[in-house]
Order: C-alpha cells, then structure tokens, then sequence
C-alpha cells in the first residue's frame, strides 16, 4: 500500500530566527496564534485520514477474492483478441501466387488464449443427450428461414450436378464409380420438413462469392467438402491451383473469371496438438491437446477471408489428454486410473468454444467474416472399424428408425449448436459485425451409410486392405453440404426487404 508523503517539516528555529512578534506578543495574540495553529493542523490531520482511508480501499479491491464460479460448467473465461498477423495483399486481377508461396505450415505456432480451468469440479458435468427428433429450432437465427436440419432422403431421378467423368479437379483416388462404386447412391436428395433446399447452382454461388475469399477449417471431411465444392463450380468455371503443400492439407484455388479464392486448411483440434510419443519413442494414435492455445495453422490466415467454414470432432474418438497452463489435466476417452476423464462432449464443447470467440474476438480480421460451423457427422463402419475389419456395404439410405437416440452424434451436434448460440449472443453484444450461421447436417448424413467409398477405393493411396467408412463419395451426399452453404450464403447476401 502506497504510503501518503508527509508535509515538508518547518526550518529548524535558531535563536534569534523567530519572529519577535511571536515570541514578544502579548497574550491575546498568542491565543490567535495557537487557534490558527490547531485549525491548521486539524485540517492537515482530515487530508492525511482522507488519504489512508482512500488507499486502504484501493488495496482491499486489488486483493479482493475472485467471485463465485459462473453457474454453467462450461462457461470460458475471459478471450484476448487475436492480433492478426500482417498480411500480404493480392489484387484483384491476380492469382493469389506470390501470396502463396510464402506459406509454411506453423506446426508449431500457437496463440495463447485464456479459457477455464477443467480443474474444476464443475466443469467435469456431462452433456445431457439429444433426442433424435429435435430441430432445435431456437438456435437459428432470423437468417435462417428454413430448418434444413431435419427431413428426409427422396428419389431424385436426375441425379447429380456433376459426374466423376466431368469433375476436373476429383482426384483419381477418390473416384469411388471408377473404383466399381454401385451408382445407386447417387440418385437421392435432402428433402427438409416444411420447406425445399434448391439444387446446386454452380453460377449463384460463384456470383455469391463475387471477389471473396472462403476457406474451409477442419480435418480431412473439410477438404471432402472442399473438393465437393471444386467439383460443383468447375461446371461454371475451371478453377486454377495455385497452392499445395506436400500433405494435402493446405491448399488454395481460384477462380479468375469470379475473382474468387477457395482455401482449405488443416487443424484436427482448432487448438494446438501435439502426438503423444509412446515408450518406443514413436507417436501415438493419441494427443496432447492443449485446450488454452489455439493453432496458428489457420488463426493467422483468417484476416483474409470473408468466410469460414469450420468443422470438426472426428478426431476425439480415440484416447486424448487435455492440457491447460502447461499441464495435463486430464482426458477424453482414455479410462485411465488416477485421470479424470471429462468425456469427448465436453471436449469437443472446450474447442469449439475456443474457435468461435477467436474468430469473435479476431482483431485483424474484417468485420463483415462470416464464419459457419458445419455440424459432425458420424462414420458408419459395421462389425468393426477402421483396422479391425469394418466395413459399410450398405445401398440405400438407412430408414429413420434405425437411428439410435444416444448416439454421440447427437451429443456432439447439440454442443456445437449451443456454442454457435452463444457466440451470436457475444457478437451481438459487442457490435463486432461478424456473424455465425450452422451448416446443421449432422441428421442428413447420419441416414446415409450407403454414402461412403468402403473397400472402392484406390489401394495404391489406402495401402492397406480397410475400408473407408468415414468420408464420403464424390459426387454422393456430401454435394449436399455445399446445398446448404449456398442457401445460407444467399439468405445472408439477399436484403431484408428482398426476402
């Protein structure tokens, strides 16, 4: 506590320095004198108390305990404001090429964010289940005319917007007709309750998208999305690569004719994650995911875009450790003694909070992002899984009754559709501009276990004999993914008055 200075003190009296009127006067004057004095001092005294009583006050508030715990478990502390990174422009008319090639994946490059401790008792609640049924309804925003959420797969005899013979970007190894995939998986479309969802129009959204940037932010089902979307444009125009890294994992297209730039980029977590070494010295199928640092991987990228698509969840069905300031404390799915293990919801809620307020509280980027969260969607490996001989050999669509009401799919969609909530909320508060819309699709393709490429895939890329039940043939349901991005897109582009 800061100590008021004292008042300079008199000169030392000499004799012979006084003032003769003081030391002669006589007596009435002195009892002026020693009135004026003690007045004086009296006032000196009430400063000097105002003083200590105000520090006093100051140093209790400084050391003030903190206050009660928020009532929701899973409620995130404070989030500093990423500060956006500088960023090369690239004009118009270019191709985004010398913007390009000074990409470098920052494994390593992280942004400390604040969030809760998973210390506490409170945050070890588990998120309630979601009946199968439930629209939710009250998580869309006024945007959101239809609730493309539920409904049903129809017969659609005129099949899809491309093939796999007039798609120039589909790679040779996820061309699941060429590698003997029955055809029947083709012929069905997303009929939501209540309203219709248009089939795809490669020109309104490459006219959407007029001189924009949208990246896709996720695992390898974000980069489904994205080919499914190179697919459907490049019937309007043939796009240009201008970027890949040697993974896979970091790509970027344009579309001259549009001044459009379509990006993916890899994150399994959104934070920063880290493979746990094993006692041989080799990674692990599991991580190290630490819930307090976001990943740089795609954090530094987002100044550019003007909308984002993030997805995720996939990569918490295996044992992960959770890492808060530095520390281990605790898992998801891991059952090991002497660790709490929070659960994959709760995990999944932790990350996906962390994505949504650094997009929310992104200093650099435009205020006018846009970002949607695309919903999980489940694998459909039976007798088995991924190495332990699963396969999807289904041909038609599952019917709705054989969807079971606890599954993890419906735990995961309701934690990202409550985070996505939350979110509108926070960005309504503070005015930012930025909006947040759901590519809810999560029921849709829960149905569509026929939809995979199983065993038909190029063995010279699965070098192994699985088969591949988690992502999805193109063309096949997965277009349906970009049906809905469409709709979103023009519902937030179309003026109030027009709608």
């Amino acid at each position: 506590m800061a100590v008021a200075p004292l008042p300079p003190s008199p000169p030392s009296s000499k004799a012979g320095s006084g003032s003769p009127r003081l030391l002669h006067s006589g007596s009435g004057e002195w009892s002026v004198v020693v009135r004026r004095n003690v007045k004086s001092s009296l006032l000196l005294l009430l400063v000097l108390s105002t003083v200590f009583v105000f520090s006093v006050l100051h140093s209790s508030r400084d050391f003030a305990p903190p206050p009660p715990a928020a009532s929701e478990a899973l409620m995130l502390s404070q989030i500093p404001q990423l500060t956006a990174p500088e960023v090369s422009q690239t004009n118009p008319g270019d191709d985004g090429r010398a913007d390009e090639k000074q990409i470098a994946v920052a494994e390593n490059n992280v942004t400390d964010i604040s969030l809760p401790s998973a210390n506490s008792s409170a945050t070890a609640a588990t998120t309630p289940s979601e009946p199968a049924q439930t629209g939710d309804s009250g998580v869309n925003n006024m945007e959101e005319k239809c609730d493309i959420s539920m409904g049903k797969w129809v017969r659609e005899p005129n099949g899809p917007v491309y093939t796999n013979m007039t798609c120039p970007t589909l790679p040779d190894y996820k061309n699941c007709q060429k590698h003997g995939k029955d055809p029947g998986h083709l012929y069905w479309r997303w009929q939501p309750d209540g309203c219709d969802l248009p089939r795809f129009s490669s020109e309104r959204f490459l006219t959407t998208v007029r001189g924009k940037r949208l990246a896709f932010i996720g695992d390898s089902l974000a980069r489904n999305q994205m080919d499914s979307l190179l697919c459907l444009l490049s019937q309007a125009e043939t796009p240009t690569e201008v970027y890949a890294d040697a993974h896979d994992k970091f790509q970027t297209w344009r579309f001259p004719a549009h001044d459009f730039t379509l990006m993916v980029m890899w994150t399994e977590f959104y934070v920063h994650a880290e493979p746990v070494v094993g006692a041989d010295g080799k990674p692990t199928p599991s991580f190290d995911i630490h819930l307090d640092r976001l990943s740089a991987n795609w954090t530094r990228r987002l100044p550019e875009l003007d909308y984002a698509v993030i997805s995720g969840g996939n990569w918490f069905n295996r044992p992960n450790y959770l890492w808060e300031g530095g520390r281990r404390v605790g898992c998801a799915k891991c059952s090991e003694a002497n660790m709490t293990d929070f659960g994959v919801p709760y995990a999944v809620r932790r990350v996906v909070r962390a994505a949504v307020e650094g997009i929310a509280r992104c200093r650099g980027c435009k205020s006018e992002l846009v970002a949607f969260l695309r919903t999980y969607t489940p694998d459909h490996f039976e007798h088995g899984a991924w190495f332990s001989g699963g396969y999807c050999n289904r041909t038609q669509p599952l019917e709705e009754t054989e969807l079971s009401p606890d599954s993890i799919a419906w735990k995961l969609r309701r934690v990202q559709r409550e985070e996505v909530r939350r979110v509108r909320e926070t960005a309504a508060a503070s005015r930012s501009g930025r909006r947040f819309a759901l590519l809810d699709v999560t029921k849709a393709m829960m149905l569509r276990a026929d939809g995979h490429p199983g065993a038909h895939v190029d063995r010279r890329w699965q070098k192994n004999t699985v088969n591949d039940c988690l992502h999805w043939c193109m063309p096949g349901p997965v277009d349906m993914w970009n049906e809905v991005l469409l709709q979103r897109l023009t519902e937030i582009s179309t003026p109030a008055a027009a709608r």
